[in-house]
């Protein structure tokens, strides 16, 4: 476990959390709002109380640079993460963290230095590319780069090393991407998304769906396993101690280091309260017991039964909750067995086998990707229009999904990209 000696406890955010954050950005979202905590709703109010709050006005750059600075809008602190599930408020809370972790396991010097300045790099990053609030964002871009060493040179609380180097790398690397996500501020970039709501649908592997998105959460799903079977195994998740099988992932850094963000999505997504959740949700939208889980999100009588949020959230984080316990389970271990049995041993798509983590199922997403951006020619104009000067982005507060991880996956975007502008130009358009 985190050593908890050398800092003070982090509040950890599910993607869903994280995501609703957003979610109103995307226009097929249905999904309820949960009612906040009475816990964090005093947390605000408290934080609130000690820290000036910025309220919705510019923010400067100086503002941003500053440490202590805590985002405030709407009255309520925007958060950031590392790993999408170890938030903070400010870049002063991330400090402490990025030491503790240097310190976790037994690493030579070289080693904890890049350790500790990739988890600089990262938050600072969250910080800046704001899921939530895009004027971290707008104040970075609009100064230049010297603007930028100077406000930090101005800077008078104490700060890592390397502080000023992770701020100049995510500028320069911001003044020349475009995020790609279903609430970004280009239509392009909301295009992009795979959360884009397609009005006709997309025809994959035989079956139709809203989005590919809704595919890429299906396909993980064995065709023939069905609702009560996932109740099932979700009450068989709930009987198990968890504790020391996170133990052994977190004290092995061969283990952890690789595959943070997917240990920080197992520890969250094992808590008691989060495998109710998936019950409940499973016991609503009109499911039936003897539902299968992937023909549930294929397109049916009637279009977005689930919009692409309630896919990633429902949907998708269940089958890889599922998925990486099988991954990250002993040979030993029987739920590895009780997984295998419903087939989360790997993800199958008609004769093919993939494994979970595995090139072959993540290049699976460029062959979706053909489909939408090179055979429909809608999509192919948006992609195809963005100049090559810009380079295509994904990132969703520091979330690395072990599926797809993000460099694959905006690799795979920027050549799909390349592909329609090449198709578009033999075509004569």
């Amino acid at each position: 476990m985190f050593n908890r000696s050398a800092r003070k406890p982090l509040q950890r955010i599910s993607t869903g959390d994280q995501l609703r954050s957003f979610a109103a950005f995307d226009p097929t979202c249905r999904f309820a709002r949960r009612p906040r905590s009475s816990a964090w709703m005093l947390a605000g109010v408290i934080c609130l109380i000690a820290t000036a709050s910025l309220g919705a006005q510019d923010i400067s750059l100086q503002t941003i640079v500053t440490p202590s600075t805590v985002v405030m809008k709407d009255g309520r602190p925007v958060p950031f993460a590392v790993h999408a599930f170890v938030e903070f408020k400010s870049l002063s809370e991330l400090f402490p963290y990025i030491e503790a972790q240097t310190q976790r396991w037994p690493l030579d010097a070289s080693e904890r230095q890049q350790l500790a300045l990739e988890l600089l790099r990262r938050g600072v990053e969250s910080r800046v590319v704001s899921m939530a609030d895009e004027r971290p964002l707008e104040a970075l871009l609009t100064h230049t780069s010297e603007e930028l060493k100077q406000a930090i040179t101005r800077v008078k609380e104490p700060v890592p090393p390397g502080y000023a180097e992770a701020f100049l790398q995510v500028q320069e690397k911001w003044k020349h991407s475009l995020n790609c996500w279903s609430a970004s501020p280009s239509i392009a970039g909301r295009v992009l998304s795979n959360w884009y709501p397609i009005e006709e649908g997309i025809e994959l592997f035989g079956a139709k769906y809203d989005t590919t998105e809704h595919f890429w959460q299906a396909v993980k799903y064995h065709p023939d396993v069905t609702v009560a079977q996932l109740l099932d195994l979700l009450a068989a998740f709930q009987q198990k101690d968890w504790s020391r099988w996170l133990a052994r992932l977190d004290n092995d850094s061969h283990l952890y280091l690789p595959n943070a963000y997917a240990v920080e999505f197992l520890r969250h997504n094992l808590m008691p309260e989060r495998l109710q959740w998936f019950r409940d949700q499973l016991g609503g939208h009109g499911l039936q017991a003897g539902d299968h889980a992937r023909r549930t999100q294929q397109r049916g009588d009637s279009a977005f039964r689930f919009s692409g949020f309630e896919e990633k959230v429902i949907w998708g984080d269940l089958a890889d909750l599922f998925h990486l316990a099988y991954v990250f389970s002993q040979a030993d271990d029987p739920i590895r067995t009780t997984l295998a049995a419903l087939h989360f041993d790997a993800v199958y798509l008609g004769d093919r086998r993939m494994e979970f983590i595995s090139p072959e199922f993540r290049s699976l997403m460029l062959e979706i990707w053909r489909v939408k951006y090179l055979q429909m020619r809608r999509f192919r104009e948006v992609i195809a229009s963005i100049p090559m000067e810009i380079r295509l982005e994904h990132f969703l507060n520091d979330g690395d999904s072990p599926d797809i991880p993000i460099p694959v996956y905006v690799g795979y975007l920027n050549e799909i990209r390349e592909l329609a502008r090449a198709q578009k130009h033999q075509a004569g358009f």
